[in-house]
């Protein structure tokens, strides 16, 4: 729990991030491996875990705190799972694996 507890809402700020123009997916995953010495960026964890997963996660957690911003969920999100863009299962998702 306390791992999804922090690490979810991490991938979240990043893809509303991304929605909101902030800077690229690749920009973003840069400068967290760099700024923040993480080994993965946001975006080419949150393809290694699964994109169905993540909103699943979030699903559970906006229905249980609607009112809390941090649980909201992302229209981007909600896009690239109704598609079957679910990551490096599926060979696309934030990042084409399918190279």
């Amino acid at each position: 729990f306390i791992v999804n507890r922090l690490l979810v809402p991490y991938l979240m700020e990043a893809i509303r991030m991304l929605e909101r123009g902030d800077a690229s997916a690749r920009d973003i995953d840069v400068a967290m491996k760099l700024g923040a010495g993480y080994p993965m960026g946001p975006f080419e964890l949150a393809d290694y875990v699964g994109l169905d997963t993540s909103k699943f996660i979030m699903d559970g957690w906006s229905e249980k705190y609607p009112d809390v911003q941090l649980f909201q969920q992302s229209e981007l999100l909600n896009k690239l799972v109704a598609e079957g863009t679910l990551g490096q299962k599926t060979g696309k998702g934030f990042y084409d694996y399918s190279k």
